[in-house]
């Protein structure tokens, strides 16, 4: 599989990580506060492409760090308007910020690999159509998260990885972008 094949348009959704997609990941943390959210290099320019592409651009995010009561959910929604506006000023979008505190034990069904944010979004966006969706996440549980709503997956790593629910492999979201 190619993007080529999948024709894509304004009638996609583009499913997103946050942690190791659009900002860096901490090493043993999680960002707990704005001044701690630091964007990878070459976001800004790819999510301006990638807005020109997809008709609805969504964030779904594991956030366990509220469940283990590191930070509060005023915290993490500060963190995201900020992100949104950030993105929005320089040419980009964000159309919805979905996240799910719950603790990896506690296996709900909000928590990705499960599906739940991809249903709240489809509940919010009825135009959401699975097989007109992608996943592009830097983690096993996006790709697993992908093959449950059933859309293709696309892994960011620099590494290469080799995993039956990795579609495609990007070295970054900006890789991604210029390739579609």
């Amino acid at each position: 599989m190619t993007l080529k094949d999948l024709n894509i348009n304004k009638n996609w959704t583009l499913f997103l990580d946050r942690d190791g997609v659009i900002n860096k990941k901490l090493d043993n943390d999680y960002v707990k506060h704005w001044v701690e959210f630091e964007f990878i290099d070459g976001v800004f320019d790819a999510l301006k492409k990638l807005d020109a592409i997809f008709g609805r651009i969504v964030v779904v995010t594991n956030q366990q760090g509220i469940g283990k009561h590191l930070y509060r959910v005023e915290d993490l929604e500060l963190i995201h308007q900020n992100m949104i506006y950030e993105i929005n000023y320089l040419g980009g979008r964000i159309d919805k910020v979905y996240f799910s505190p719950y603790l990896d034990s506690e296996n709900h069904p909000t928590r990705k690999p499960n599906t739940g944010m991809a249903l709240q979004a489809q509940k919010d966006f009825p135009e959401i159509n699975f097989a007109k969706s992608i996943i592009v996440g830097d983690s096993l549980s996006d790709m697993e998260f992908g093959r449950r709503a059933g859309m293709p997956t696309v892994f960011i790593s620099t590494e290469k990885k080799k995993d039956d629910r990795i579609d495609l492999q990007f070295s970054s979201l900006i890789e991604f972008a210029h390739n579609l």
